[in-house]
């Protein structure tokens, strides 16, 4: 989780989360959002992170940037270490 001790990039403008509320396949990000967005938010409290439950969506995270690169990354049936993982190579500047 270190890799999210950290203020971003300034470049970085918004994180979307999308996950279901209680599907077994978004598990790992909901484990992932509870332990490790305190920490994003005492590092970055600027910067928007909009998290979007609803039942049957897939576990995903959307990255936006400025001049409006977007990118994301699938998270369904993903461990919470693995979510950090993937999310922390997402939050790069592109």
């Amino acid at each position: 989780m270190s890799a999210f001790a950290k203020a971003f990039s300034p470049a970085l403008r918004e994180i979307r989360v999308l996950c279901s509320q209680s599907g077994q396949a978004s598990e790992g990000t909901r484990q992932f959002l509870l332990s490790t967005y305190p920490i994003i938010k005492k590092h970055n409290p600027d910067l928007p992170v909009m998290i979007r439950e609803a039942s049957g969506t897939p576990a995903r995270v959307f990255a936006r940037f400025e001049y409006g690169v977007e990118k994301h990354v699938e998270l369904d049936n993903l461990s919470s270490s693995d979510v950090a993982t993937k999310v922390g190579q997402l939050l790069t500047v592109p």
